[in-house]
Formats: C-alpha cells, structure tokens, sequence
C-alpha cells in the first residue's frame, strides 16, 4: 500500500429508524445509535485508502476511539469524514469526525492494518475450525 499521510474521504448517512438505538439494541432513545456512527466512520477510513491498496490486500479495523457527542434524529444528514494521519508499517491511523451540518456530532481515532485478503481469510478459517486461537 502506497497511501500517505493527509488522504481522506467523506461518506454521508440520512438516518433512518433502522440506524437508531432501538433498532440496533443500543439504547432506548430513537436517534442515531452509537454503532451506526462507527461504522459510518469505518466506512470512511476504508474508502480514503482503497485507491491505494496493492492486488490481494485489504484493511481490517483494529482499534476504536470514538466520542459521540450530540443526537442525530431520523432524517438527519450525517458525513463522516477519515483523515490518514499516520502510516506506520502496515499499521494506519485516522482521524475521524462526523458532523450533522456545521453541528460535531462525534469523533475519534481509528487505526486499521493492510492485511492480504486470502491469508487473513485462512486464518480466519482455521481459528473457526479449532474454536479459537491455537
């Protein structure tokens, strides 16, 4: 992977009743469930270095940070935007934020690691195979 520090990208999420907390059994309250925001933000991560992955690899996500900060209704419109901050052998690190508007409505840290697809996938296959880690 050839990516370097300062790519970014930015998705966007109408939310939706199935983004909420009820929807995904992480609250009461029908606003944007924390999870829905993480993924959104993983989401971002992956499409600022998916340009730049070599034939046979992917990224995985290894560690979260995140801080969500305000409420987002159904109908609101939510961008999350990832900013490679650091490459560090096959270890990268963002910065990420999501905003409803000009409102910050969360943000955080995630790190993801350039893995081949088809090892990973093996590995993966063969702890499911044992029913954990050797």
């Amino acid at each position: 992977m050839k990516a370097l520090p300062g790519v970014s990208a930015s998705v966007a999420l109408t939310v939706s009743p199935a983004d909420t907390a009820p929807a995904l059994a992480s609250g009461d309250v029908p606003v944007l469930a924390t999870p829905r925001l993480l993924a959104l933000c993983e989401e971002a991560t992956v499409a600022a270095v998916v340009p730049f992955l070599e034939e046979g690899e992917t990224t995985v996500g290894s560690r979260v940070e995140l801080e969500h900060l305000a409420p987002s209704a159904p109908g609101a419109r939510v961008e999350a935007t990832a900013v490679l901050e650091a490459v560090t052998g096959s270890r990268l690190t963002f910065a990420v934020t999501a905003r409803e508007g000009n409102r910050m409505v969360g943000r955080g840290t995630i790190e993801r690691v350039v893995v081949d697809r088809r090892r990973f996938l093996a590995q993966a296959e063969e702890t499911s195979a044992w029913g954990g880690p050797a």
